[in-house]
């Protein structure tokens, strides 16, 4: 990975905290367990059925029957649990996770997340991804800012397949960390090396700042 995605990864992990049952989805945000500290107390749950993964393993140290929702090889921690799909949507759709942390193609300034599905592009399915959105109890965007073309992926509006309504607690980019509010995108944090007029014209909408003007970098 880049040293701006590293970056990001490293700051999503700050997210998670002690006694959490969290799912990572799938691309960036299952890289974030490598940024935990070792025996950090978290439980990490897979939509395919596992609760308790530990680090994503190489080819040739993995046992190749146990993988994570997104193919990734898996290994487990002790206490680790394997059940059936339908106990573990039971327990996403139950609010029993307490953080999910999903990637996205597009966020609404309401916080609306578009992750799934691009027109014209071939898609296996929304998957997971719905109960996820809307069923955990904090719901963080790990993305970059823009796409591949430079276009905005923060909007006021999405234009593309929605996954969830209103459910986009914080989103944290190569450029910033900010927060959907009442009041739309409020900035938290920004990256090193980049400015607040680099973070709002990448933006496609607007903006509130810290009232005292102190912005933390990551």
């Amino acid at each position: 990975m880049s040293d701006a995605k590293l970056r990001m990864v490293a700051r999503a992990a700050r997210e998670v905290q002690p006694g959490m049952v969290v799912n990572l989805g799938i691309g960036l945000p299952t890289q974030i367990v490598g940024h935990l500290p070792q025996g950090f107390p978290v439980c990490l749950h897979s939509e395919n059925g596992l609760a308790g993964t530990g680090p994503v393993l190489g080819y040739d140290e993995a046992d190749r029957n146990l993988i994570d929702a997104g193919g990734a090889y898996v290994s487990t921690l002790p206490g680790a649990a394997f059940f059936d799909s339908l106990t573990s949507f039971a327990l996403v759709r139950g609010g029993r996770l307490d953080l999910t942390v999903l990637g996205a193609f597009e966020v609404a300034e309401n916080g609306d997340l578009a992750n799934w599905k691009i027109p014209g592009r071939f898609s296996p399915g929304v998957g997971g991804a719905i109960e996820l959105a809307q069923k955990a109890q904090r719901v963080v965007v790990l993305s970059t800012h823009t796409d591949r073309k430079g276009r905005p992926k923060l909007l006021d509006r999405c234009s593309l397949p929605l996954t969830a309504k209103s459910c986009v607690n914080r989103i944290i980019t190569d450029l910033a960390v900010i927060d959907v509010t009442p009041q739309g995108y409020a900035l938290r944090e920004l990256a090193e090396n980049t400015s607040l007029e680099a973070v709002q014209a990448a933006t496609g909408a607007a903006l509130t700042l810290p009232s005292d003007g102190d912005i933390p970098r990551f």
